[in-house]
Parts: C-alpha cells; sequence; structure tokens
C-alpha cells in the first residue's frame, strides 16, 4: 500500500496481464512474482479467452479476468477486459457482438473494459454505439512496445467526453513479452486506488466510482477549488489540463530548474469536461478521471 500526499492508503493495482494461459510469455505464478516484486498490491490475469476466476499466485492476490475480442482483425475490432467478475461470463463466442460480450460480463457480475481503444482504432460511433461499457484504458503499454504504436487513447477519451460518454480511465500493460528485445512491457503502467486489495469488491466500487488515479509512476490529484480546480502531485515538469476546449492556457510547464508540485485552473462557462495529466522527468506520465463540468 501507499500513502498519497493527503495521507490517503492506496493500492497499486495491475488490471490487463497475459500469462502462458494464452499468448504471454511467463507462467502465471512467475508473472504474479515479478508483479509483487515491483510492489504491486494485486493484479488481474487477463488472458486471451481464458477465463482466470482469480485467487492468489506467489504471495499476491489475483482477481478475476479474460480479454474477449468482437468483430474480428479489422477497423473496429474491439478487444474488451472482463474484470472482478463472479463466475465466467457464458454464452461469449468469437461471433458474439461486443454489446453481447458486455451484456454477458455484467450477468456475470464483472466489469467491461475497453482494451487500447486507440490500438484499435475504435471510432467513436462505435463505441457510442456500444452500451454499458464500464471503464476503458486511457494507456495501454503494450501498444507501444515492439512493433506497436499508438499506446495512448487520450485522443479517443477527450472525444468522447465530448459527446457525453465519460468512463474511469485505467492505465494498464497489457503484458505480453514481459522483457526482450522489444522493451519492457510489465510493470509499467497501473492505478492507484482507494480500496482493499484484498476485497475485489472493494476494487470494483473504487474502479466503477472513479476512486483512483492512473499512472507510470508520477502521483496526481484534481480537486475542485473556490474558483476552478487544482492538480497537485509529485515532481513533475509538466501539467496539462484537458477539456472539450482546443485552445485555453492550458499547460503548466517547469522552468529554472525547479520541478512543478500543482497548479490551478478556472474553466471557461462553456467548458463540459475536464481532466488533468502530468509528465516527470523521465517521461513518465499519469493521468486523472474526467470531471463532468
Amino acid at each position: 500500500m501507499f500513502c498519497d500526499l493527503f495521507g490517503n492508503q492506496r493500492a497499486k493495482l495491475g488490471l490487463h496481464i497475459h500469462t502462458s494461459n494464452s499468448d504471454g510469455a511467463v507462467s502465471p505464478e512467475e508473472s504474479a512474482r515479478m508483479y509483487r516484486e515491483h510492489g504491486y498490491d494485486a493484479i488481474a490475469l487477463t488472458d486471451h479467452w481464458v477465463f482466470g476466476t482469480g485467487g492468489e499466485l506467489s504471495g499476491l492476490p489475483v482477481f478475476s479476468g479474460c480479454e474477449y475480442e468482437a468483430n474480428g482483425r479489422c477497423e473496429n475490432t474491439f478487444h474488451i477486459v472482463c474484470l472482478l467478475a463472479e463466475r465466467e461470463p457464458e454464452g461469449i463466442t468469437r461471433e458474439s457482438t461486443p454489446q453481447e460480450m458486455v451484456n454477458a460480463i455484467h450477468k456475470a457480475g464483472g466489469i467491461a473494459v475497453i482494451a487500447h481503444p486507440a490500438w484499435s482504432l475504435n471510432t467513436i460511433d462505435s463505441i457510442l454505439a456500444v452500451d454499458g461499457f464500464d471503464a476503458t484504458e486511457i494507456y495501454n503499454t503494450v501498444s507501444g512496445t515492439g512493433h506497436s504504436f499508438r499506446p495512448d487513447s487520450s485522443l479517443t477519451v477527450d472525444l468522447l467526453a465530448c459527446q457525453g460518454r465519460i468512463y474511469p480511465l485505467l492505465a494498464t500493460d497489457d503484458a505480453h513479452y514481459y522483457r526482450d528485445f522489444r522493451g519492457m512491457d510489465a510493470c509499467q503502467s497501473y492505478i492507484m486506488a482507494l480500496c482493499d486489495p484484498s476485497d475485489p469488491s472493494s476494487v470494483k466500487r473504487a474502479i466503477l466510482a472513479g476512486d483512483f488515479y492512473a499512472t507510470q509512476g508520477p502521483e496526481i490529484h484534481l480537486t475542485k477549488t473556490d474558483d476552478g480546480f487544482r492538480v497537485d502531485c509529485s515532481p513533475c515538469e509538466k501539467i496539462v489540463f484537458a477539456s472539450n476546449r482546443p485552445w485555453r492556457p492550458r499547460v503548466f510547464a517547469a522552468e529554472g530548474g525547479e520541478l512543478l508540485t500543482h497548479a490551478e485552473y478556472t474553466p471557461d462557462v462553456d467548458e463540459t469536461f475536464l481532466r488533468a495529466f502530468v509528465v516527470d522527468e523521465d517521461g513518465r506520465q499519469a493521468w486523472t478521471n474526467i470531471v463532468r463540468l
């Protein structure tokens, strides 16, 4: 557990991980050991088409999970991660539609996450056509590893928010390779949640309520003030506020060797949502969830 800037205990959670049960490079036990050694409090193993029931591995709590693919290998392929289900979703096949997958996940008590929408080229219209997604990934490590690209789904997230569709924003690894010539795609991107990592229902509540921030290392908090909003963070080179307005002075950059630990922002009357992200000296990012204005 990690004590944040405000004295709250937060759990470090990795929520999209593959193992040798599908196309990952290491066994479930080795994966759990690696994440435990990197300070994670719990993980979800989400192998392709192989539902993991959860439990404990290598001394680390493991949540139930699975990754399904709908629409085949083409534009608007949906990769949907099932997290924290009470049982394996029934009736999902490779011919199932995204809506059928989401419905089955919910029926099994799980939450349905849009995986790497930028990498998958999911259009805004295709996402809006599906009812019931519970969260989306804003960053997916493996999508920027090796031959892949487009790990950052910030543009997709903002375009959805412009349409009033606001989701909790997860940073995940989607670990496959672990460490080889493609780079390191494990133990890189995660969420820091206000929850009990030993209790899946507590984790589920925190995700659905947005009681977490997504990160590759930096700490970030977005809070309401009398005049607008404030970011408090670990020392960073840049703090950025993002909204539906394409232009406003919203980027705060460190100058003269002094790193930033806070910034304030007052939205205009026509801004409909706000989120923030930071970048530290090593280029690592952290993202807040979206606030509806």
